[in-house]
């Protein structure tokens, strides 16, 4: 299975690695034999996900980081290549939403959005290609959008532009880099049970009824995808969006109802 992958050996950074898709994405980018730099908000996720990965006989080692910060994330970028090695990958699996009629958003909810969506993944994706390029080393980078970058937002107009940003920027790095060597792609999740978004039980079975699937996805479907972008089972694939939805944006059925929030307030989605 390893060698089918022909990750064995990789050094990929997570960006997001402390829970949810995160974590299930470095865990099993571990137990296909990379080695793994994990990144979070919180140190001590990252820490406990690292550790977890380490029992896979492959090098694992914790960062945190707020990836909000400019400085600080470039600054932890460099540190993961000093301390860490030379990358061969990453892995970006942030972001949260928050909820608001239009009428009502505010610049700063609108500004938030878009940096801890779409402003870190390119400063991100950035630091990466740039030390890649300048080894003449081939890469893959692959980034978690959502489906609402692909159709409508409703209430969350600021992440789902910010998401169809990030969809258009993977498929402008595609062209400026893939001649060179460097892979990048993007996972679109649906509706996934995450930490922070779980189980609804069944009111969430009811709103799930239209869905192809009829059901919400798991962090492993995530991890999987992103898996495939970062392996050797996708060398001819660049500046492509996966959705991984439960077949909701092939046939458009879901419900469009506003979540229950209170008029002027917000809920918070983190994807990760």
């Amino acid at each position: 299975m390893k060698s089918l992958f022909g990750l064995a050996g990789k050094r990929i950074m997570v960006i997001g690695g402390g829970q949810g898709m995160g974590e299930a994405t470095a865990r099993l980018l571990a137990s296909l034999g990379c080695s793994v730099a994990v990144l979070d908000l919180e140190l001590e996720r990252a820490q406990r996900v690292a550790a977890a990965c380490r029992a896979h006989d492959v090098s694992a080692v914790p960062f945190g980081v707020d990836v909000t910060d400019d400085d600080a994330l470039v600054a932890t970028i460099a540190r993961v290549e000093h301390e860490f090695g030379a990358l061969d990958g990453m892995a970006t699996i942030v972001g949260m939403a928050a909820w608001s009629p239009i009428v009502e958003m505010t610049t700063e909810t609108w500004d938030l959005d878009h940096k801890r969506n779409l402003r870190y993944f390119f400063l991100a994706a950035r630091e990466v290609a740039k030390r890649l390029l300048a080894r003449q080393a081939p890469g893959s980078l692959v980034c978690v959008a959502s489906v609402d970058g692909i159709v409508s937002a409703p209430y969350h107009a600021s992440y789902g532009a910010a998401k169809a940003g990030l969809i258009n920027l993977v498929k402008t790095m595609a062209f400026e880099w893939s001649g060179r060597g460097i892979r990048i792609n993007a996972v679109a999740p649906g509706g996934i049970v995450t930490p922070r978004i779980p189980f609804g039980g069944d009111k969430e079975r009811e709103s799930m009824a239209g869905l192809p699937m009829g059901r919400r996805g798991t962090v492993d479907d995530i991890a999987k995808a992103a898996a495939f972008f970062l392996s050797d089972l996708s060398p001819y694939v660049t500046g492509q969006t996966l959705a991984v939805d439960g077949g909701y944006v092939g046939t458009g059925i879901f419900s469009r109802k506003p979540p229950d929030v209170a008029p002027g307030g917000t809920m918070g989605m983190d994807k990760r």
